[in-house]
């Protein structure tokens, strides 16, 4: 039986995303570990966020890592900023991330704004 969190189009989302952010920073060359690491753990974050989220019993928990997961969406940006200008992704490449990111970002703050966040009872919220 799947945790009800694994429902949420917003936690595929983010799990494909980080996963994505994983196979493309392979092929980044050595001297870049620090972009690696970091692009890694924020896109990672998202998802981990959004589950811990939901193991939370309080309504006011579960919102705060939410936010805390939209947080992560947020700092994968400039990180994307500074790939594209070390020429290490494409514009194209940064394009197409950025865009998944905003989608994820909207999802969240659907979350978030969410009042009686309805995990409980089995029903997602998005």
């Amino acid at each position: 039986m799947p945790f009800i969190f694994e429902k949420l189009t917003v936690y595929q989302k983010s799990v494909q995303f980080s996963a994505n952010i994983s196979k493309l920073t392979d092929t980044f060359p050595k001297g870049n570990y620090y972009l690696i690491d970091q692009l890694n753990r924020a896109a990672l974050s998202i998802s981990l966020n959004i589950a811990e989220g939901n193991g939370r019993w309080h309504a006011n928990d579960r919102k705060q890592f939410f936010i805390i997961a939209r947080g992560s969406v947020h700092e994968c940006v400039p990180i994307l900023e500074v790939c594209v200008s070390k020429r290490l992704i494409t514009p194209e490449t940064h394009q197409s991330l950025r865009s998944e990111l905003e989608e994820i970002s909207r999802m969240i703050s659907g979350l978030i704004k969410k009042k009686d966040f309805e995990f409980r009872r089995g029903v997602p919220a998005q």
